[in-house]
């Protein structure tokens, strides 16, 4: 197996964020199985989720950003993807998430391993701000946006997927562009 090189590993109070690795595959395809995967396409089989957990790995070799794998510290359980993105026919640079898990949910790890990831595309990436896209429907994801110091912007149709565009802070307006979120 080759490994995918040159992603940074950020390390948070409780959370590693990291690099897909094959082993974490199994994970997203139990996620993507459900109807909670509504708000980000699924849910899907598991040759479709093969397709999106590949190309959000090809992300980093393609864009050099990408999702990170959110893992707890203590144990190292996958939970989620969090981190920027922006593939073909998205308006500008995102900052997306998802917790796989139900367990993990409402603990405060999406807010900290968000932050952590702006943070890293703001200092080491040059983006100087980025959005959300993000379902109406989507309370939880919206409080997130909110804590994480973002507004809604406007309205967007996104490959076909009506959304919210929630824009975040700039990055010199962060303290230390972000960088106090993570080690």
């Amino acid at each position: 197996m080759i490994a995918l090189t040159g992603i940074p590993v950020l390390e948070t109070e409780r959370l590693i964020l990291r690099g897909p690795q094959l082993a974490d595959f199994e994970a997203f395809v139990d996620f993507m199985a459900t109807e909670r995967s509504a708000w980000v396409g699924g849910p899907l089989s598991r040759e479709q989720a093969w397709r999106s957990f590949a190309g959000a790995a090809g992300h980093w070799a393609l864009r050099g950003y990408g999702t990170f794998i959110v893992t707890e510290r203590a144990g190292g359980r996958v939970m989620g993807r969090i981190g920027g993105l922006c593939p073909e026919g998205w308006p500008e640079p995102e900052i997306g998430w998802t917790i796989w898990s139900p367990a993990a949910e409402g603990k405060g790890y999406a807010f900290e391993a968000a932050r952590a990831a702006r943070g890293w595309l703001y200092d080491h990436c040059g983006w100087t701000t980025a959005i959300s896209l993000i379902a109406a429907g989507n309370l939880r994801s919206q409080a997130l946006a909110r804590r994480l110091g973002a507004w809604p912007e406007r309205e967007a149709t996104v490959s076909g997927m009506e959304c919210v565009i929630w824009r975040h802070p700039a990055a010199d307006t962060l303290q230390d562009g972000g960088m106090e979120a993570y080690a």
